[in-house]
């Protein structure tokens, strides 16, 4: 039998690929800059790909998988729309994923150390997550 912190750590990994994928959704269509939208549809299909494999792994353990809170949901569209209707640019675009990107790795760090009772598989899965994010943060810097 799976442990709890393994499909604790997936569920967690599983929210936040899904809120990466939100994201990168909404912002999208306020891109100009055509290697910056590259760039963003990339890292989305990253993420989906990674979540495929979360839901495979949570299958495996007989768990469901989880979606982001309505509230980180609600807020991250309030902050979006209301960063992207005072300045539209690209330079908006980066901040607002490089933000998501340090909320994203920061809590997978967190989840980690919460449940370090998790096998080996949601750990490898986890810090893929996190190198996703890391790569897209440093990718942003130069349209900051």
């Amino acid at each position: 039998m799976t442990n709890q912190d393994t499909i604790h750590l997936l569920k967690e990994c599983d929210a936040g690929s899904k809120m990466a994928v939100t994201s990168i959704d909404e912002v999208l269509e306020s891109v100009s800059d055509s290697e910056l939208k590259q760039l963003l549809q990339k890292s989305k299909e990253h993420h989906e790909t990674l979540g495929n494999e979360l839901h495979s792994l949570l299958i495996q353990n007989k768990a469901e998988e989880k979606d982001p809170t309505l509230m980180a949901k609600s807020m991250s569209w309030m902050k979006t729309n209301m960063k992207l209707g005072m300045d539209n640019s690209d330079a908006t675009v980066a901040d607002l994923i490089t933000d998501g990107c340090n909320m994203g790795i920061k809590s997978l760090y967190r989840y980690m150390n919460q449940y370090k009772t998790a096998d080996e598989s949601a750990h490898k899965i986890c810090e893929k997550l996190i190198s996703i994010e890391e790569e897209l943060r440093r990718d942003l810097r130069k349209y900051l």
